[in-house]
């Protein structure tokens, strides 16, 4: 195993024994790919959430939100297009039992030529692969396979069943009776909730092109290789924003989003140097340009985000399906014709980061095994999460020195004070050194410490989580010095 992985699974288990994520229903030895959020990740989560959520609707004027249901009428994901082409072509390995994504298997094994020096073929193959997929090919598929001698990395076999698809969706039933229940689907991405509510919040909010719906929300997908922890998960969420736009004008607008969408990542104090875009080289049919914004996990180089240029195809086709007009009066003089716009169907950017993806991202950036030296030159450790100051679960871990000599009363007031305007924690249990341990476990960025010169001049040891200095301030100043750090 690589420095990276053991990193990668040093975070994985420091994400459970602190509070952070649990393997769903883990009594009954777990569920596949279905996790849940402890203490410390739930605030984390929410966190990270209202983060984007501010910087889309409260910092920007022409940005509104909607919170639309997860069941919605059938004939959505038909006119999407996702009861009949969200699917993905999967592959057995008859010895192992083992069950591949296609793409997934084939780029596995284009990734280990291009460690040989064998780049040309494996673009190549990757561009068969790409036009059989185009094409829906899987006979061809299977061919490129076996023609490679591409191997299960379990049985280390090539026994191979035919490639099959499998739908992304989870169906359910609605109705009192199972006998005269509907089909419906638990929805396997928030956009479309967004789409159907066009008209109802451009007439709502009296929002003028060029304006956004922003929405966050569970989806599901029935994925048939889930792994990487919480990076691909069957019941995920999503914080997804459409920006509704005059035709024509999608191309600055998309190098806009592009641009912005970055700088908020970056705003997290972030480097640049672990992001990259992706510029999808093959485009839905729908799309005139979309990218990805991936990040550096210990696992390399992934997708967080997606900026697409959707053109009118979601409009157009709800107004298809619905017979209801999708189409926005725009009374702004064009400057060429001296005419209003007029009547058109808006064109859509689309900016979907994945939230739990964001949350692995800041637990992988984060996370950090110091060796430190002491004064006597021997050496200690301590594990450390560096999340920004603004997204900590925990801002402010209160102690009082003992249990004893009114200090624990002078530490409570303190909380009572501060705790209204952001997460505290209080704690009397152990030595200071444990205690200031396990809050740079957890990420809190201040300790604050009451002892018996507390009650004589109104002061307390503050200290920083990242450099670990303590400075001695006044009582008044806590609350000030926090809220500076999240503001």
């Amino acid at each position: 195993m690589s420095i990276q992985e053991n990193r990668f699974q040093a975070i994985i288990s420091h994400a459970k024994e602190y509070g952070f994520v649990f393997q769903s229903s883990e009594i009954y030895d777990g569920l596949s790919a279905v996790y849940d959020y402890g203490p410390f990740g739930s605030e984390l989560k929410k966190n990270i959430r209202d983060y984007w959520w501010k910087s889309m609707t409260q910092l920007n004027g022409n940005i509104v939100g909607i919170d639309a249901a997860i069941f919605m009428h059938p004939t959505t994901w038909k006119a999407s297009g996702h009861v009949d082409n969200f699917s993905d072509p999967m592959i057995d390995n008859r010895d192992s039992q083992k069950r591949y994504r296609v793409d997934h298997l084939i780029e596995g094994y284009t990734e280990s030529l291009k460690e040989t020096g064998q780049e040309a073929k494996a673009e190549d193959i990757l561009g068969l692969m790409d036009s059989l997929i185009a094409k829906d090919d899987f006979a061809g598929l299977k061919k490129l396979i076996e023609d490679n001698k591409i191997i299960c990395a379990v049985s280390g076999t090539a026994n191979w069943t035919d490639i099959r698809q499998f739908n992304l969706m989870f169906s359910t039933q609605i109705g009192s009776l199972s006998e005269e229940a509907d089909t419906i689907y638990l929805r396997p991405e928030t956009a479309q909730g967004i789409f159907v509510n066009f008209l109802n919040v451009q007439k709502t909010a009296r929002m003028k092109i060029p304006f956004g719906i922003a929405q966050t929300g569970k989806a599901f997908r029935n994925e048939i290789v889930a792994r990487q922890f919480i990076f691909r998960m069957r019941e995920f969420e999503q914080m997804e924003m459409q920006f509704f736009i005059r035709p024509g004008t999608q191309k600055e607008w998309y190098e806009y989003w592009k641009e912005a969408r970055l700088k908020w990542h970056l705003s997290l104090g972030i480097p640049a140097e672990k992001y990259r875009y992706h510029n999808h080289v093959k485009l839905a049919h729908y799309a005139d340009a979309a990218l990805d914004i991936e990040y550096e996990f210990p696992i390399g180089f992934k997708e967080v985000e997606g900026i697409h240029s959707r053109t009118d195809f979601d409009l157009s086709q709800h107004q298809l399906y619905s017979k209801k007009k999708m189409q926005y009066f725009d009374a702004e003089i064009d400057e060429k014709t001296g005419k209003p716009f007029g009547n058109y169907i808006p064109y859509v950017i689309e900016t979907s980061i994945g939230l739990d993806r964001m949350f692995l991202l800041i637990l992988s950036h984060a996370y950090d095994e110091e060796i430190l030296i002491k004064d006597d030159g021997s050496k200690d450790s301590r594990v450390v999460l560096h999340i920004p100051p603004v997204i900590a679960p925990i801002k402010l871990a209160v102690f009082p020195l003992t249990k004893k000599d009114g200090l624990p009363e002078v530490a409570r007031a303190i909380m009572d004070e501060c705790k209204p305007h952001f997460r505290c924690f209080y704690e009397e249990k152990d030595a200071i050194g444990k205690r200031y341990r396990r809050q740079d476990a957890i990420g809190t960025p201040f300790c604050v410490t009451v002892d018996h010169q507390t009650l004589e001049d109104q002061t307390v040891t503050i200290r920083f989580r990242d450099t670990m200095l303590q400075e001695r301030i006044p009582v008044k100043e806590i609350k000030k010095i926090v809220l500076n750090s999240i503001c």
